[in-house]
């Protein structure tokens, strides 16, 4: 398939336009152990604050006053019985993973910033009018449901459109660019049926006025 059959025309894959870094991977599912952590996670916390009725704070602390009561009371025994000590890992962020996430996010906000100029100072009111569609939705979803169902529903989007898109790009490229040449000739004859004929029409009257 040609690029000028690629939504948008566009040349870069999908992990290239998502970073290609290891924020990319997680989305596609090429790191799946990962993935499927996030989303195993998510839906245990999900759980716990819809059921349980925890607030985040208390739930943090509970869960560190235990897990350190636990590694305090197992560190004291092991070495009073000689045993050996808790197999802790050794818990770090490498510097590769802090700069692909710091990057990923730059290229984004920096992003999201422009076109937020470009808005708000007039300079691209088909984008504004798409945001303001977004936002109007938003606000919809938001009056049915509360922000940790709709924060973990995005988030379950986010780690499956973008990987569903990837393996039937292919197929839903096809489609998309069929409907949407459709819907481009359907704009073409409207134009030329009534908004042409209409504005023929209100030259005509200036004429005469």
């Amino acid at each position: 398939m040609g690029s000028t059959d690629r939504l948008f025309n566009r040349r870069r894959t999908v992990h290239e336009i998502l970073g290609g870094g290891l924020v990319a991977d997680v989305m596609l599912w090429r790191q799946k152990d990962q993935t499927m952590g996030i989303l195993i996670v998510t839906l245990a916390a999900w759980v716990v604050f819809e059921r349980s009725g925890y607030t985040l704070l208390s739930l943090v602390s509970n869960v560190l006053l235990l897990l350190f009561v636990i590694l305090f009371l197992w560190s004291k025994s092991a070495a009073i019985l000689n045993r050996p000590a808790p197999p802790l890992p050794d818990l770090y962020l490498s510097e590769e993973m802090v700069n692909e996430a710091s990057a990923f996010i730059r290229i984004h906000v920096n992003s999201l910033l422009s076109t937020s100029k470009d808005i708000a100072m007039g300079k691209d009111s088909g984008m504004f009018f798409k945001l303001a569609g977004s936002l109007m939705l938003i606000s919809v979803v938001g009056g049915l449901t509360d922000f940790l169902t709709l924060g973990y529903t995005g988030l379950l989007i986010v780690l499956t459109l973008p990987a569903f898109y990837e393996r039937y790009e292919d197929h839903i490229d096809h489609f998309v660019m069929i409907g949407y040449r459709k819907l481009q000739h359907l704009y073409v004859k409207f134009d030329e049926e009534c908004i042409s004929k209409v504005q023929n029409w209100i030259q005509e009257k200036r004429k005469l006025g």
